[in-house]
């Protein structure tokens, strides 16, 4: 999957190596394995690889390399997990929920804020976890942990549910005519109450916070259709 990009990634390291045929042989193989993680953090992954094959390369010692691919081995699928949940399952629906009420509000600024909302985190994480990665080795994967991306991933998760109830109402303010809303205004606040209430018996039967938002979008769609 990933193998041939992350093999990529290494070959300034295989240069340096100058002409050691039988060890760049060896670096390229161990890398071509199966790798398949999030893309935003193999940043990490490929620092602390690094870190590790410039030691195994200037100590000449196989059992460093089986550690190395250990470690990939070892982090590609909680980074995988990880990533997924708090990029695309969290920061883009939070991004994409702020652009969207300002594009209803008719600004050319809405795809702008997803942009300046959304690409300043990850890029932050793939250069500073690599440098991390890079400068402490095995001891790189701290940079991750500290930065508890699981509990981050639920507020995100809340913002974007409050977000979306306000961009709920801002459509139906736009979309319904102006002469019919004084008629309606108190059935469109019960409904808007009801999907509180809603959300609220979802979250204590324990319902994954990301099915709510999209519950709640179809159902806003099909209120306001």
């Amino acid at each position: 999957m990933q193998n041939m990009g992350f093999a990529f990634s290494i070959l300034p390291l295989a240069k340096r190596m100058g002409g050691k045929r039988d060890r760049i042989a060896a670096l390229l193989t161990r890398h071509l394995q199966l790798f398949n993680t999030h893309p935003y953090l193999s940043g990490p992954i490929i620092g602390s690889v690094l870190h590790m094959e410039e030691a195994c390369a200037v100590s000449g010692n196989d059992e460093e390399g089986a550690a190395v691919a250990n470690l990939k081995n070892a982090l590609m699928g909680p980074y995988s997990a990880l990533g997924d949940s708090f990029f695309w399952g969290a920061m883009k629906p939070l991004a994409a929920v702020f652009s969207v009420v300002l594009a209803l509000q008719q600004t050319l600024l809405a795809p702008l804020a997803f942009l300046f909302l959304y690409n300043p985190p990850h890029i932050w994480i793939r250069s500073r976890g690599f440098v991390e990665g890079y400068r402490r080795g095995k001891e790189g994967i701290d940079f991750i942990r500290i930065l508890d991306m699981p509990k981050l991933t639920g507020r995100m998760r809340w913002v974007s549910l409050a977000g979306l109830g306000c961009l709920a109402a801002l459509a139906g303010r736009l979309i319904l005519p102006s002469s019919l809303v004084p008629h309606i205004d108190i059935i469109v606040k019960l409904l808007y109450l009801f999907l509180i209430l809603l959300c609220s018996w979802g979250i204590k039967r324990g319902i994954s916070q990301v099915k709510m938002l999209y519950c709640m979008f179809i159902i806003g769609c099909l209120i306001f259709l």
